[in-house]
């Protein structure tokens, strides 16, 4: 995995794609709010749990059976998939797709080098595994899963990390802010349990989910 700390040098991103003073990106304040109002000491271990926050406890996907084909007295059974992620990880993925800096943030990634659909199913992986309560999740919690996905998928020999056009779009030139980021980053991983890993199959599931997601239409593939 890429090392998550970032280069002291960034490419200059235009200055109309910078967020506008009246999107503004996280500052200190916010960042820091973030931090002292959504982790709690002790993280997942020091949370109310709800009966449904008691069943995603587990990030390992769950297991049923299917019949898979039916003949005479003849079937044959094979293993199905239980998809960790519940309908309110979804809803809370689908809000955060409407913050104007998020929006922005997906219209200015035009080449979808830091933002495809595989990365982005990644952060409503993310979102399911740091156990938070649907109200507690804010636009710095998607940026950290985004940021978070980039760095397992990317190449360690990488000169200039994908992941730093995260920082080159909220802050700009400015590093006084990174600090906070990365200690909100290390915090999001630790209530995940350092388990970062997705697999193909559940970016998959994720985005079968709702497939008509505007979101999912992001394929690299598809560029031109």
């Amino acid at each position: 995995m890429a090392s998550c700390e970032a280069d002291s040098q960034i490419e200059d991103c235009p200055q109309e794609a910078l967020v506008a003073d009246e999107v503004p990106g996280p500052s200190d304040m916010e960042v820091l709010s973030e931090m002292q109002g959504t982790w709690p000491r002790g993280c997942r271990a020091s949370w109310p749990r709800s009966s449904s926050q008691r069943r995603r406890q587990s990030t390992e996907p769950m297991k049923s059976w299917a019949v898979e084909w039916l003949l005479g007295l003849k079937m044959r059974l094979k293993k199905q998939r239980v998809s960790t992620v519940l309908p309110e990880h979804h809803k809370v993925f689908n809000r955060l797709l409407e913050d104007p800096v998020v929006k922005r943030f997906l219209a200015w990634d035009k080449q979808l080098s830091v933002s495809d659909k595989y990365l982005l199913a990644m952060v409503v992986a993310y979102l399911s595994r740091a156990g938070l309560f649907s109200w507690q999740y804010r636009r710095i919690h998607f940026f950290v899963a985004l940021y978070l996905a980039n760095d397992m998928e990317e190449d360690e020999e990488d000169d200039e990390p994908p992941k730093q056009a995260i920082f080159s779009f909220l802050y700009g030139k400015d590093n006084a802010q990174r600090p906070f980021f990365h200690k909100l980053r290390l915090q999001f991983m630790r209530c995940m349990g350092w388990k970062a890993r997705v697999t193909l199959e559940e970016c998959e599931e994720i985005q079968a989910y709702d497939p008509e997601l505007w979101v999912w239409g992001r394929d690299r593939a598809l560029l031109c």
